[in-house]
């Protein structure tokens, strides 16, 4: 009777490139952890076109900052004058107003003296008022005025004060044939309290002395 021999089954290879759960052997990671990290290569141009979209999205920035300021400027710039040019437009055609006199309209006159003033130069108008019709009645007074110019002397808070420059054209009994005199007003205006007039001065000028 002819006996045959089996071959032994040899284990599994323990350094073969995967175990027979699918686990990647140790050598394996030991391989991977030692290669050395991939490089990438960037071209050159590649970093100067990153450089130049830089500086040029800097300089948008700082142009774009150096325009809204500079606007800021012209728009506020453009405020001061439109305010001064209103407080001078304003000031002459209260001035043209107050040097423009007639005997036989006193009334009138006063009504122009108080036009726009605070409460407080409204009644002061109220109380001189009569006194001047005294003086200008028995002269038999009249005047008109032309605008020469005006100009800011001041603004402070809005308060501006401005003088108004005046040709006064005037006759009375004493002088029928007329005069004609170059006057300064002085009008004092507040913008935030809507360009109101507080103070007038100059007036005395346009004015006989008795």
């Amino acid at each position: 009777m002819t006996t045959t021999e089996k071959e032994p089954i040899s284990a599994p290879d323990r350094d073969t490139d995967e175990s027979a759960d699918g686990a990647t052997p140790a050598s394996a990671l030991w391989d991977r952890r030692d290669s050395p990290a991939r490089v990438v290569p960037v071209r050159l141009s590649t970093l100067l076109a990153g450089a130049v979209v830089t500086a040029l999205l800097i300089g948008c920035a700082v142009l774009g900052g150096l325009w809204w300021s500079a606007r800021a400027d012209l728009h506020a710039a453009a405020v001061v004058a439109d305010n001064a040019a209103r407080a001078e437009r304003t000031a002459t055609e209260y001035a043209v107003g107050a040097a423009t006199v007639d005997y036989q309209h006193m009334d009138e006159w006063i009504v122009r003296l108080k036009a726009n003033t605070t409460s407080v130069l409204a009644n002061k108008f109220d109380a001189t008022g009569p006194k001047l019709g005294e003086i200008l009645a028995p002269l038999q007074w009249t005047s008109t005025a032309t605008p020469v110019a005006a100009k800011v002397m001041s603004d402070k808070n809005g308060v501006y004060v401005v003088d108004v420059f005046l040709n006064v054209t005037s006759s009375s009994s004493q002088s029928p044939a007329g005069t004609q005199t170059t006057v300064t007003y002085s009008i004092t205006l507040d913008r935030g309290a809507g360009w109101m007039i507080s103070d007038v001065g100059g007036m005395t000028a346009a004015l006989p002395s008795k």
